[in-house]
């Protein structure tokens, strides 16, 4: 009787092991989805009532910053040792351009150390890292052909460009690839995605298409804008014309063909995913930056269906990205609307309503 019950467990478990890799892709290494799936009796049980709820609770807020001093939050990298890469905006209608951008780093206790800083008039948008911990962080620098790039910091703190861009891209979301040998970046005005090897050099158009383009008549005309790489493909966001893409690496490392994930999300902007091994998306849709919609966070599932997690009732203001570590979620909020609460946000992401509203 031991050994059926043992066997009936195994079962089980595999069942849910498949239900997951099947449906949602979600890694087990969790350890609260690994307990569930011990004592789940089949993968139906994760559509049950006793595991409906928010998929994202517990919002609080991990950090405040000054908007008159350009602190506004624009995206996030998780690092291994629970500290969190902000780039922060600098440019901003209230503080006249008087204050440049900062890359900066909170550690898990909260203290703050400025990693680097742009001049006025320019943003340090994107920012990523590599698997041996270089920083690398883009420099949006409109008409100025000696500071639009690409940069990194140098084992000393150094910031150094090492690639440069026409003086009219739009440097934004920025991507390294799993081998950690190629940088990607969203050119936001051109419709670009642009390649450059991590040692550094001359920025390659890797894919040009209308599908990254803004839109010209918007008040803020955004295209590419949010950039992961994520299972051998280049995922991107286009804030304009509310698209998620992905874009497969082909083996010669060319661009494959465009697939839309999905549609629908006016101002989507940076995003990132539940597990490095996972579909499931969380994005920002930056609604109140250009007054054209919600502020609002979405969870988007393999099969392009999505659902609102947070909204402005959760405090969000302006969110520009998001990040995921373990099972808490980040939240960068620029915010641009009066009474400008840039912040950073963290929640806890709740498996097993995440896993049930999939199911559904």
């Amino acid at each position: 009787m031991q050994q059926q019950r043992q066997h009936t467990a195994r079962r089980s478990a595999s069942s849910a092991r498949r239900f997951l890799n099947k449906n949602v892709g979600i890694a087990l290494a969790v350890t609260a989805t690994a307990a569930v799936l011990v004592s789940a009796p089949s993968a139906s049980a994760w559509t049950g009532h006793s595991y409906s709820g928010s998929v994202v609770t517990d919002v609080t807020t991990a950090a405040t910053f000054d908007y008159a001093a350009g602190e506004i939050p624009e995206n996030i990298t998780a690092n291994p040792d629970g500290s969190v890469t902000l780039s922060l905006l600098g440019s901003c209608a209230v503080c006249q351009r008087t204050h440049g951008p900062q890359l900066m780093r909170i550690s898990a206790s909260g203290q703050r150390t400025v990693l680097a800083t742009g001049q006025v008039g320019e943003a340090i948008s994107g920012n990523t890292r590599g698997s041996d911990g270089t920083v690398y962080y883009s420099v949006w620098a409109p008409g100025n052909a000696a500071r639009n790039g690409l940069y990194k910091l140098l084992p000393d703190g150094t910031p150094q460009r090492i690639a440069a861009l026409p003086a009219d891209s739009g440097p934004n979301g920025l991507a390294i690839d799993s081998a950690g040998r190629t940088l990607y970046i969203a050119d936001s005005l051109k419709g670009i995605i642009w390649s450059v090897p991590v040692s550094g050099g001359s920025a390659t158009p890797w894919l040009t298409d209308a599908a990254l383009a803004p839109v010209p008549t918007e008040a803020l005309p955004i295209g590419a804008s949010g950039l992961r790489f994520h299972n051998g493909a280049l995922w991107v966001s286009n804030f304009n014309k509310g698209t998620l893409l992905r874009v497969p690496v082909t083996g010669t490392g060319a661009a494959g063909p465009i697939r839309l994930v999905t549609g629908g999300l006016p101002n989507i902007d940076d995003f990132s995913f539940l597990t490095p091994w996972s579909d499931v998306v969380f994005a920002a849709q930056n609604g109140s930056s250009s007054q054209n919609g919600a502020d609002r966070v979405v969870v988007v599932y393999p099969n392009g269906t999505y659902k609102p997690v947070l909204t402005s009732a959760d405090g969000l203001a302006s969110p520009s990205a998001t990040a995921v570590r373990g099972n808490r979620l980040y939240i960068t909020d620029g915010g641009v609307p009066e009474p400008h609460d840039p912040k950073l946000q963290t929640a806890r992401i709740n498996f097993p309503a995440l896993l049930a509203a999939a199911a559904h």
